[in-house]
């Protein structure tokens, strides 16, 4: 299968609210990365964000092993400046049974900071994510337990944001950075972030590569469809999700906007 590179062609692939599920879908090598990246962006984002790269001593082989991969010479940090991805690297420590985060060239986040997250197993990387520990911790580890080297897969999801700059790290309470969202000006004021998520199984050294990929657009130069799915989807996040996402800030407006779309 494929997963596109735009907001609006990973949307139809996303979740649509509901129960967390992983979505995954298997990508062929030569669907697997942004074929054009915009390197000067990443140079950018990296440059004026030091804290975005952060590695143990565990990832330095694999991230030479990833460079190689990709006709970098360097390691996770060169590596991530040849990609429109952000890289994170995986790997189960002697004696655990666990996926720890070993390495994050991460210059456009989605509102996590690397250095709070390394060294973290899967389960407390995401606690903050409502349902998780739930609906999909032991689906993941089971996924990543049993991954093999070639096989690529895919997800995606989406996010609500009120900016869209690529780097999301919200320093509002989601009230204050809504606040001037109406049903009017809402296809211009809310943006949809979009992660772009691959997997895979480095071949020499065994670590998982875990690659994020960022796209933002307007709410309103989605297509109708999508725009109805976000309208809906909104009203049927898990319980507590919504607010993690801060969408009682804009969900009115956002609905509003997207039942006016369709008319």
């Amino acid at each position: 299968m494929t997963l596109g590179f735009t907001v609006d062609t990973l949307l139809p692939k996303a979740r649509g609210g509901g129960q967390l599920r992983m979505g995954l879908v298997k990508l062929e090598e030569r669907n697997w990365l942004q074929p054009a990246p915009d390197l000067a962006a990443r140079a950018e984002g990296f440059a004026d964000w030091a804290e975005g790269v952060q590695l143990t001593q565990e990832a330095h082989t694999p991230g030479r092993e990833l460079a190689a991969m990709l006709g970098v010479k360097g390691a996770l940090p060169e590596a991530a400046l040849a990609v429109h991805e952000d890289l994170c690297l995986l790997t189960q420590r002697k004696g655990e049974d666990v996926y720890r985060l070993i390495g994050a060239a991460v210059a456009w986040p989605s509102d996590w900071r690397p250095a709070d997250k390394i060294g973290l197993p899967l389960r407390a990387l995401h606690a903050p994510i409502q349902g998780y520990a739930e609906h999909l911790a032991t689906g993941v580890d089971r996924f990543m337990a049993t991954l093999r080297p070639g096989p690529i897969y895919a997800r995606c999801n989406w996010f609500i944001a009120a900016t869209d700059e690529r780097r999301w790290l919200p320093d509002r309470p989601p009230q204050e950075a809504f606040a001037h969202v109406t049903t009017e000006n809402a296809g211009e004021t809310l943006f949809v972030r979009s992660e772009r998520q691959t997997l895979r199984r480095l071949p020499q050294t065994g670590a998982i590569l875990f690659t994020i990929g960022i796209y933002v657009e307007p709410l309103g130069s989605l297509s109708s469809a999508n725009i109805a799915m976000l309208g809906k989807a909104v009203q049927s996040l898990v319980s507590g999700e919504g607010d993690r996402r801060g969408t009682p800030a804009y969900a009115d407006s956002l609905i509003a906007y997207a039942r006016r779309n369709a008319a």
